[in-house]
């Protein structure tokens, strides 16, 4: 028994209140009449019988009320016994770590001899839980006791290709210590890699009532070399022209020479050296790609040797293909936004597009389902047969391109975007009146390289409800002036002019040419899809619910996603390195290429100074001991029970009040 506030029993001489209330009684006699007081000798009358206590029942009630309410505040406890140190309950958690280093030499097998060692030495009572530590935590088994389940859950582990995060394990064993209400003994099994503790300290705080013990499995020093990064080209028109650059890193080795060799569907199409120096990096360039037509599986190989063959190679994947078609659809009129468009697109996108022109009087039987996007380039007029074969053309992930202008304005809606056109915004030539460029999203693909548009001169300009559209570019007065908008599983960009140099001179600034072609990659999807991505990361699969079903095979070649996901998931997570083939719900076909983050290529050890500041910080305070820790979880407070004692006994001591001023009142 104790008292965590022992200043607030001063409040023990309150307990006098209540005496001295009892003490004040007056005595009370009925005046009576009497002729004269002259023979009456004069004395002083004793106060002993007025001042005798009365009601002894009362002021031990409410003596003991006062005694209550202050040892309720002065917070008692008790100690229980039951700690690390005791034999209560506790829960044991083996985290173990399965990220892409641990495929070093025997790193697994010995993590697997020391948690079956911690395992047999357990308490049989304490329930335990094993878990796999990647860039997110899986708990593998729940909390049980049953050892020959927690043995066969730490053999199961295998080696993944993700990396590992120090901060997830941190937060997970947070969460665990509050579900469970009990003390948690955590034991990592790790190679204590320096690359996987996150940026911020405080980040690997743990809850005050959980003890982490490291199982350090890794080697002081181990050398290795890398292929840390490949820059490629996604698409490839012309091959004689692409150029493949990778860089060769060095962790704790020495200076070398390594060879660095280019593959393409397994076939080998360049071969360099790269000088390494210790501990450092060096790049090397491939000009000149052979690729097939479709999609081609390239890799980059060196000859390192190192504990870590998996990073020796970096997979990438390269689509050849003719140069996309664009159709460009306009009034027989107007031909100087064909003019403009045509020559800032194919000059620009280095042979990428070739536009082929149609009036609005030719594209009646024209199919847009063999090109990458269409441009309707302010058409007042549709044929009704191409209008909804566009429509259908966009819905199943199709491009479109739409620039509004004078003809665009006789009709009360856009096509295939599908908005009310509201008014035309019209600023003279003369006097310098005109408009220009207010706010723009320039994180956004299609505006990201052009820069603001600062000195584009607009001169005239259509209002167009954005609906459920985007809005990436205003003009001054608050028109919308550049909107995207998705239509099933494609998407459309409205500009709210033209494309020549009559309702603007935008043709006529630099900023022209790069917002074409960058609007014509980010249409065709080139621009959002990098030749490789990193373990962990997300693929988009479709834009809206209900569309077709997709499919995933992943590097083995078998199915990755189950008959419900590839109904209903919208994007998928690359779990392992190699070549993955998405089949998308719009129906076009990608190979992507996987790698496993360069990260955990770097093997060097987390300082041990910053290891052993985890294990002994925890979250009450910086520089608590773990003593001081483990005697503060042995304190339970009962001054909830005090207080409710105290609220038991003020309704008896109103009773007993209510009781004895009734017997006063019947006497007087």
């Amino acid at each position: 028994m104790g008292l965590l506030a022992p200043w607030f029993l001063a409040g023990l001489a309150l307990l006098g209140l209540p005496v001295w209330l009892h003490l004040l009684r007056q005595h009370k006699t009925t005046p009576k009449q009497f002729s004269s007081l002259m023979f009456f000798e004069r004395r002083t009358q004793s106060s002993i019988r007025h001042r005798r206590l009365k009601y002894l029942l009362l002021m031990a009630a409410r003596l003991l009320l006062l005694l209550l309410v202050i040892l309720a505040f002065a917070s008692p406890y008790i100690r229980r016994m039951g700690t690390f140190a005791g034999g209560g309950r506790r829960l044991l958690v083996l985290a173990v770590d399965n990220s892409y280093s641990m495929r070093v030499g025997d790193r697994l097998a010995r993590v697997r001899r020391e948690a079956a060692s911690v395992l047999s030495s357990r308490n049989p009572r304490d329930q335990a839980q094993i878990l796999a530590v990647g860039s997110t935590v899986h708990a593998l088994t729940q909390q049980v006791t049953e050892t020959p389940e927690l043995r066969a859950a730490v053999d199961r582990i295998q080696p993944a290709d993700s990396r590992s995060s120090y901060g997830e394990l941190a937060r997970a064993l947070r969460s665990i210590e509050q579900s469970a209400r009990v003390p948690v003994e955590a034991h990592l099994f790790s190679d204590m890699q320096k690359s996987s503790l996150p940026p911020a300290f405080t980040d690997l705080r743990l809850g005050s009532s959980t003890r982490l013990i490291l199982h350090p499995v890794a080697e002081s020093k181990s050398a290795n070399w890398t292929v840390e990064s490949v820059t490629a080209p996604r698409s490839v028109f012309d091959p004689k022209k692409a150029r493949v650059q990778a860089v060769i890193a060095g962790f704790g080795t020495p200076a070398a020479r390594r060879t660095v060799t280019l593959l393409v569907n397994g076939k080998s199409a360049g071969v360099k050296t790269a000088d390494v120096p210790e501990n450092g990096r060096a790049s090397v360039e491939f000009v000149g790609l052979d690729a097939n037509y479709g999609f081609n599986r390239a890799e980059v190989r060196i000859d390192s040797a190192d504990a870590l063959p998996g990073d020796d190679t970096y997979f990438f994947a390269v689509e050849r293909s003719d140069p996309r078609h664009v159709l460009f659809v306009h009034d027989a009129r107007q031909q100087r936004g064909l003019l403009y468009y045509r020559t800032a697109l194919e000059s620009a996108s280095g042979g990428a597009f070739l536009v082929d022109a149609v009036t609005t009087e030719q594209v009646a039987n024209v199919s847009p389902v063999k090109y990458g996007y269409v441009v309707l380039s302010d058409v007042g007029f549709l044929p009704a047969t191409f209008e909804e074969a566009l429509k259908n053309y966009v819905r199943t992930g199709g491009a479109l391109l739409i620039a509004t202008g004078p003809a665009s304005a006789a009709r009360p809606r856009v096509p295939v975007f599908d908005e009310a056109l509201r008014e035309s915004r019209y600023a003279s030539r003369a006097g310098e009146r005109f408009l220009v460029t207010g706010s723009m999203d320039l994180t956004h693909p299609v505006l990201r390289a052009t820069g603001r548009w600062d000195n584009v001169k607009f001169y005239q300009a259509l209002r167009v409800d954005q609906g459920a559209g985007r809005v990436l570019a205003r003009l001054s007065d608050d028109t919308p002036l550049l909107v995207e908008k998705r239509v099933g599983e494609g998407k459309t960009l409205l500009l709210a002019s033209t494309l020549d140099n009559i309702s603007n001179d935008f043709p006529l600034h630099p900023s022209f040419v790069p917002f074409v072609e960058q609007s014509g990659r980010y249409l065709i999807g080139s621009e959002v899809r990098p030749s490789s991505y990193t373990v962990d990361s997300h693929v988009e699969l479709r834009l809206e619910r209900g569309a077709a079903t997709v499919e995933v095979l992943d590097p083995r070649g078998r199915r990755a996603m189950s008959l419900k996901e590839a109904a209903t998931a919208r994007s998928f997570q690359l779990t392992e390195a190699g070549f993955y083939d998405v089949g998308r719900a719009s129906g076009h076909h990608e190979l992507v290429a996987v790698n496993a983050d360069r990260k955990e290529s770097d093997l060097e050890i987390a300082p041990q100074d910053t290891l052993a500041l985890w294990q002994g910080k925890g979250a009450r305070q910086a520089g608590e001991q773990g003593m001081e820790t483990e005697r503060q979880q042995q304190n339970s407070g009962i001054w909830w029970y005090v207080l409710l004692a105290a609220t038991g006994l003020a309704l008896l001591e109103s009773l007993l009040a209510s009781r004895y001023l009734a017997m006063e009142a019947t006497q007087s």
